[in-house]
């Protein structure tokens, strides 16, 4: 029993010690996106994000992403609506719901990259989502380069049904990293 234990508390460890840990540069890192509204495409952005990034496109089963930003730091370059996606409890209320996260499950390659499975959680609502993204390398920095779609009406966001808002949200991001 003991050596099994201490088996797996080495191969643990083996996968942490081979896998590249990944700082992302969260000055200069972009979250976006974007959704029809009443008057044609609304863009906007989140900052605050905070990562745990262990990448090595050589030991994907060693490889995770955890990220999450700040909800209350949503804009799109429209004052009153950032307060209203804030404050409303059929938006955000960030008060409530401070956070954004996902966490992967797994990664796999693809055909053009990458794809991290996992749980997108907004407003206590998670829900498994697919990120396809690319990775480059130069040196002891990279870029982390993705988009993804997901219905707000899964996440409790707006008016169930529709309305003048359409129902997909194409989310982009672009992290750079060093080591």
């Amino acid at each position: 029993m003991k050596l099994k234990l201490l088996l797996i508390t080495a191969s643990m460890l083996a996968v942490l010690l081979f896998t590249d840990i990944w700082k992302a540069d969260t000055e200069n890192a972009k979250v976006s996106f974007k959704i029809n509204g009443p008057f044609g495409t609304v863009n906007g952005n989140f900052t605050g994000l905070q990562t745990v990034i262990q990448f090595d496109e050589n030991n994907l089963s060693g490889s995770s992403l955890t990220a999450s930003i700040d909800a209350k730091t949503v804009s799109t370059g429209v004052g009153l609506r950032n307060k209203h996606l804030r404050e409303e409890q059929q938006w955000f209320n960030t008060d409530k719901y401070p956070r954004i996260s996902f966490h992967s499950k797994k990664i796999e390659k693809s055909t053009n990259g990458f794809t991290a499975f996992g749980e997108l959680t907004i407003k206590e609502v998670s829900k498994t989502v697919e990120i396809p993204f690319t990775f480059s390398l130069k040196d002891n920095t990279g870029l982390f380069k993705g988009a993804f779609t997901i219905k707000r009406e899964d996440y409790k966001l707006g008016n169930s049904g529709g309305g003048s808002v359409g129902s997909d949200v194409t989310i982009t991001l672009e992290i750079p990293v060093k080591k």
